[in-house]
């Protein structure tokens, strides 16, 4: 069989870019996509310096073209696919009230469809390697947060979607890894869409203070190795999920009072 290969979308900054050094590092041809050329450029450079077999593909994968142009450039370039990484992701901060629908019908279309458009690509190419489908979703996605609601919407929906997938590929021998990375220091809350659509360009939490994007991606790389079915990070991210499975109704007012107290706004 040739090397092993990863496709990582949304792999040009945060996590995404940080599995695509972790996976090349450790023997994978990888491949990324992006929306932003200059990212896409500065990312290829960085893994041509680490000596990675790689390529980068520009494509909003929100769109099903786009993410069905992805999965064919790598297959073409690299002969196969291993391991699919749906990292593309969009979040918010706007109450529901305030914020214009819209921009939840953006968080989905990226979230949520950009993970089905480009599974489905990639399925027939996985099953023939018996590979591994990743999901990179979030605590959100266990526990609706205020001023989330899109965000949350999209990765409640990932992870059913992830969940009944992985039911129907038990005989094929294709693995589905949902992985929630909790609250981990990377770009996507500076590009948090606010009420209007824009990018909040800022973030409310202390980043210094969350795991970083390289411990994620080790993680990620090691739950990939062991075919786990779930992964769920940080201390935080597991006591949110264990509680709110357990204390829905405490959980309730214990993520309110602290997003008024992080956040002010609530």
């Amino acid at each position: 069989m040739s090397q092993k290969t990863v496709l990582i979308t949304g792999g040009t900054s945060g996590i995404g870019r940080a599995c695509a050094l972790a996976f090349g590092r450790a023997g994978y041809a990888v491949a990324v996509t992006g929306r932003d050329a200059a990212r896409l450029a500065d990312t290829a450079g960085a893994l041509a310096a680490a000596g990675i077999a790689h390529l980068t593909v520009q494509a909003d994968v929100g769109d099903a073209a786009a993410a069905a142009r992805a999965v064919v450039d790598t297959v073409a370039r690299f002969g196969g696919l291993d391991v699919l990484i749906n990292n593309a992701g969009l979040s918010m901060r706007a109450k529901f009230a305030d914020v214009d629908v819209k921009v939840l019908e953006q968080l989905m279309q990226t979230n949520f469809f950009g993970t089905v458009y480009t599974t489905k690509a990639a399925l027939p190419h996985l099953l023939a390697r018996k590979g591994t489908v990743v999901g990179i979703s979030s605590i959100a996605g266990y526990r609706g947060l205020p001023g989330r609601t899109g965000y949350s919407a999209s990765k409640f929906a990932m992870n059913g979607f992830l969940e009944a997938l992985r039911t129907e590929l038990l005989p094929a021998g294709v693995n589905v890894l949902t992985a929630a990375p909790g609250f981990t220091a990377s770009n996507i809350r500076h590009a948090a869409l606010v009420a209007n659509g824009q990018p909040q360009n800022e973030t409310p939490r202390d980043e210094g203070q969350m795991m970083s994007s390289e411990e994620v991606a080790a993680h990620l790389l090691r739950a990939v190795a062991q075919r786990r079915r779930t992964m769920v990070l940080t201390g935080e991210g597991k006591l949110v999920v264990f509680l709110n499975k357990w204390l829905p109704g405490l959980m309730d007012k214990m993520v309110l009072n602290n997003f008024r107290k992080e956040e002010g706004d609530f």
